[in-house]
C-alpha cells in the first residue's frame, strides 16, 4: 500500500471521557451484604473501564486476570477465554460481596491479587423476594430478580433472572446492543438440623459483548500528555466500527476462507451445577464442600486494533464499496476472532477450627480446566471517520494479512491439586500472628504451534521455510506453592505495628501457550514476593493505617506485537521479563460526625522493568530492538487517589461520591509517551421510601472529565529521543464510557 503520512507515527491508546458503573451503589447495599476485608471492600462494583466486571485494584503489578470467586470457587476459571463478564455479573442472587486481601488470596487461590468473595442467597423459611431495575439516559434496561422461600422445615429454593439490554452511548448499526446478557439460577437447598445445609444450584448465562470490539475512536496526540478530538468524532458517542459487520477471514483450523458477520461471532453460553455443603460439629469445627462443573460450548469474541493513521491519494487505488476512488485519511486496521470450548471441574472444601488462641483452617482445592481455543486474525484498511468505510485495494481485496498477527491456538488441561493450612494465632491481647502455606501440584498438558505466524498461516498448511504447521504436545509436571506471615501489635490502645511477607509461584500457564508459547529455556517459575510494613491508629472516628510496600514479580510472560514506527507492519514476539515495584500507601476510615463517612487513599509507586529487552526483523530486513531495562512500567500510575465521602442525610437519604485519581501514566515501554493525571468520578443519592421501595439516581463521570491512558500501540520501539515527532499525531485507541445518569429502582416483597 502506498500512502502519504501525516505524521511519523503508529499508535493506539485509551481514550478517557467517562467511567463505568457495574452495579449502582443502592443495589450492592441494599441487595447484597457487603463484606469488609484488608479495611475496606473499596466500591470494587465501581469499575472505570468496563460496566459488566469488578474494577481491579492496583498492588503494583499488570493485572494477571480477573479474580472473582463464588462460593468459595473461582467465578471462572481463567478469563483469557472464557470473559469473567459472559458468565458472572453481581446482581440479585448474591448474598454478600467481600473483598481478599492479596495475603489471604495467596494462600487460598495461588494468586496474589485483590480478589471479591461472593456468595449466593440460598433461601430463608420465610418468602423474600426483590426486583432490581436500572436505566440510563442512553437507553440502558437492566432487570434482576431474586425470590426465595422455604418448603416446610427443611427445605429452602432460591431462584434469580438477570437481564441486561444495553445498546451504548452510540448506535453500533450491525448491533442493536454493545452488552446482552441474560442469566438464570436455580437453587434447593436441604437443612441439616442446625448442623448446615446441603444446595444444589445450576446456573445458566448467555452473553454478546459487541461493546468489547466498538471501543475505539481516532484522535490526535498532542505531545504534552494531553489529546484533541478529530473534528466530527466525539469519543464514545460515535462509533468506530463499521456499519456492516461482514467480514471474510481465514479460518486457522484449515486454511479456508469463510465470511460471517461480527456480529454472530460473539456468542458466548455456558452451562454450571454447583453442590455447596457446610458442617458445624459437635466439637465445633466447621467444614465446607463446594463442588461445581461450568461448560461453556461457545467462548467467543472479538478485538479490534490499529496502526498507522495516513493519507491516501485517488492515485493509490483504493476505493469504495460502490467503486468510486477515495482519497483522505486512513487506518490499517487489525482484527482477531476468538473461538474457545471451556470447562472446567473445580473442588474446595476446607475445615475451620479454634484450638485456644489458635484458629485453624484446613483447606484442599483440586482444580480442573479444560479449553478448547483458536483464533484467527486479518487486517483491513479503513476510513477515518465514524461508521468507517472498508476500502478496496486495486486488485480488488478488502481484507489481506491473514493470520499474520498473532493467531493463537492450544488445546488441552491444567490441573491444580493444592493443600493450605493457615493458622490465626492470638498471642497476647496486643500481640497476632497470621500464618499460612500452600503446596499446589500443578499439571498442563497442552497441544501448540511453536512456528512463527506468517501470511496465509494456517494448521496444516506450508511455511516459507518449508515446515508443516502441525501442533505438538506439551507436558508439565510442576509444583508450586505460596507462604504468608503477618504481625501485628498494638502498642498501646490505639495505635500499633504491622507487617506482613507473602510469596507466591506459579509456571507459565495453559493460555501461555496459544501463541508461539515459552521454549524449554524459557520455561522458568514466575515468583512473586510481597512484603509490607508501617503503623495504624485507630480511636472512635478514624482508622488510619500507613505502609510501605515492596512487590516484583520475576520471569513475567508476555506476547507483543512490535509495530514498525510510520507503517502498519508488525512482527510477534515473545517477551520474559521482571518487575518490581516499591511504594507507600496510606488509608482511612473517617467518621467525623453522625451520618458522614469518607474512605481516602494515597498511594506513591514506582513501578519498573527489569531484564526486559527483546529484537525484531521487519520484512526489509530493518532490525530493531527495545531495551525498557529500569524504566516505568506502561500503564501503572505513580500516583493514585481515592476519596469516597457519604453522608446520610435523613436515616432514608443518602449522598455519596466517589474520586479516584490517576497520576501520569507511560504510554510506551520506553518512557517516551505519555498520559497525564485524570479524575475518575461518580456520585449518586440514595432514597429509602419505605420498607418495600428504595430509588436512586447516579452520574458517572459528572466532572466530564476527558483525557487519555492506556497503552499506545505500535509505539513500542520510540525512545525518548524520538518523542517530539509525535506531537500532532492522529492515532486512535479505546476509549471509556462519557458522562452517563443512571437511575435505579428496587423493590422487595
Amino acid at each position: 500500500m502506498r500512502t502519504k503520512m501525516l505524521f511519523p507515527c503508529t499508535m493506539i491508546a485509551v481514550w478517557t471521557s467517562g467511567l463505568l458503573s457495574v452495579a449502582s451503589a443502592q443495589t450492592v447495599t441494599d441487595s447484597v451484604n457487603v463484606k469488609k476485608a484488608d479495611g475496606s471492600e473499596r466500591n470494587v462494583m465501581l469499575n472505570a473501564s468496563d460496566a459488566t466486571k469488578p474494577r481491579e485494584i492496583q498492588i503494583g503489578l499488570p493485572s494477571e486476570d480477573v479474580n472473582v470467586y463464588e462460593n468459595g470457587l473461582p467465578a471462572v476459571y481463567s478469563s483469557a477465554v472464557h470473559k469473567l463478564q459472559y458468565h458472572w455479573r453481581s446482581d440479585a442472587s448474591l448474598g454478600e460481596v467481600g473483598l481478599m486481601s492479596p495475603s489471604e488470596s495467596a494462600i487460598r487461590t495461588g494468586n496474589i491479587a485483590y480478589s471479591v468473595d461472593s456468595y449466593s442467597k440460598l433461601g430463608q423459611k420465610e418468602f423474600k423476594g426483590i426486583l432490581n431495575y436500572r436505566a440510563n439516559h442512553f437507553g440502558m434496561q437492566q432487570f434482576d430478580l431474586n425470590v426465595s422461600g422455604g418448603i416446610g422445615d427443611k427445605w429452602l429454593y432460591s431462584g434469580s433472572v438477570y437481564q441486561n439490554f444495553d445498546p451504548g452511548s452510540f448506535e453500533a448499526k450491525f448491533d442493536e446492543y454493545t452488552d446482552r446478557m441474560q442469566m438464570y439460577r436455580a437453587g434447593i437447598t436441604r437443612l441439616l438440623g442446625n448442623k448446615g445445609k446441603i444446595s444444589l444450584q445450576y446456573k445458566y448465562a448467555y452473553s454478546r459483548n459487541t461493546g468489547n470490539e466498538l471501543n475505539a475512536a481516532p484522535f490526535i496526540y498532542v505531545g504534552d500528555g494531553s489529546i484533541k478530538e478529530i473534528p466530527g468524532f466525539e469519543p464514545g458517542l460515535a462509533s468506530y466500527g463499521p456499519a456492516s459487520g461482514e467480514i471474510e477471514y481465514m479460518d486457522v483450523m484449515d486454511g479456508k476462507m469463510k465470511k460471517a458477520n461480527l456480529r454472530d461471532l460473539a456468542d458466548n453460553r455456558s452451562h454450571e451445577i454447583a453442590l455447596l455443603t457446610d458442617y458445624t460439629f459437635d466439637n465445633g469445627a466447621k467444614w465446607s464442600l463446594n463442588m461445581k462443573y461450568m461448560n461453556a460450548p461457545e467462548a467467543n469474541y472479538v478485538d479490534f486494533g490499529g496502526s498507522t493513521i495516513s493519507e491516501l491519494s485517488v492515485e493509490d487505488g483504493y476505493t469504495l464499496a460502490d467503486g468510486t476512488p477515495y482519497s483522505g485519511l486512513v487506518e490499517g486496521r487489525r482484527t482477531w476472532l476468538h473461538f474457545g470450548k471451556v470447562q472446567n471441574f473445580l473442588i474446595t472444601s476446607e475445615l475451620e477450627k479454634r484450638f485456644g488462641n489458635h484458629q485453624l483452617r484446613f483447606g484442599l482445592n483440586e482444580w480442573y480446566y479444560y479449553l478448547d481455543y483458536h483464533s484467527s486474525s486479518f487486517q483491513w484498511v479503513g476510513s477515518v471517520k465514524e461508521y468507517p468505510d472498508i476500502l478496496t485495494a486495486s486488485d480488488g481485496s478488502r481484507f489481506y494479512g491473514f493470520n499474520e498477527l498473532s493467531p493463537e491456538y492450544t488445546v488441552g488441561s491444567e490441573n491444580k491439586l493444592a493443600v493450605y493450612v493457615t493458622d490465626n494465632w492470638q498471642i497476647s491481647p496486643k500481640l497476632n500472628f497470621y500464618y499460612g502455606g500452600r503446596l499446589e501440584y500443578y499439571r498442563m498438558s497442552a497441544d501448540q504451534v511453536a512456528h512463527s505466524r506468517y501470511s496465509g498461516f494456517y494448521i496444516g498448511g506450508t511455511a516459507p521455510d518449508g515446515e508443516v504447521i502441525t501442533p505438538a504436545n506439551v507436558t508439565k509436571d510442576k509444583l508450586n506453592y505460596a507462604a504468608t506471615a503477618q504481625l501485628t501489635y498494638n502498642m498501646t490502645k490505639h495505635f500499633g505495628l504491622t507487617a506482613d511477607a507473602t510469596v507466591a509461584t506459579r509456571f507459565p500457564r495453559i493460555n501461555e501457550y496459544a501463541g508461539t508459547g515459552p521454549t524449554e529455556e524459557q520455561y522458568k517459575r514466575v515468583t512473586i514476593p510481597l512484603i509490607r510494613g508501617g503503623l495504624f491508629y485507630k480511636n472512635s472516628w478514624i482508622d488510619l493505617t500507613s505502609m510501605v510496600t515492596y512487590i516484583a514479580k520475576t520471569n513475567n510472560i508476555d506476547q507483543q506485537n512490535l509495530t514498525k514506527p510510520g507503517t502498519s507492519e508488525g512482527k510477534t514476539v515473545l517477551l520474559i521479563y521482571d518487575i518490581q515495584t516499591l511504594g507507600w500507601t496510606t488509608s482511612a476510615e473517617i467518621d467525623p460526625f453522625k451520618g458522614f463517612h469518607l474512605h481516602a487513599l494515597f498511594t506513591y509507586q514506582k513501578p519498573v522493568y527489569k531484564n526486559y529487552s527483546a529484537g525484531v526483523t521487519f520484512n526489509d530486513g530493518t532490525q530493531m530492538s527495545v531495551n525498557a531495562n529500569n524504566m516505568i512500567v506502561k500503564e501503572i500510575p505513580q500516583i493514585l487517589v481515592e476519596l469516597d465521602p457519604s453522608y446520610n442525610i435523613t436515616k432514608d437519604l443518602r449522598l455519596w461520591l466517589s474520586f479516584r485519581y490517576f497520576g501520569k501514566t507511560y504510554a510506551n515501554l520506553q518512557e517516551a509517551l505519555y498520559f497525564n493525571g485524570r479524575w475518575e468520578t461518580f456520585g449518586g443519592i440514595n432514597w429509602s421510601v419505605n420498607k418495600h421501595l428504595d430509588l436512586g439516581v447516579s452520574v458517572v463521570n459528572f466532572l466530564n472529565q476527558k483525557g487519555a491512558k492506556g497503552t499506545i500501540s505500535g509505539s513500542e520501539l520510540i525512545t525518548k529521543e524520538e518523542a517530539s515527532k509525535y506531537a500532532g499525531c492522529y492515532m486512535s485507541g479505546s476509549y471509556l464510557r462519557p458522562f452517563t445518569v443512571e437511575f435505579s429502582a428496587s423493590i422487595k416483597f
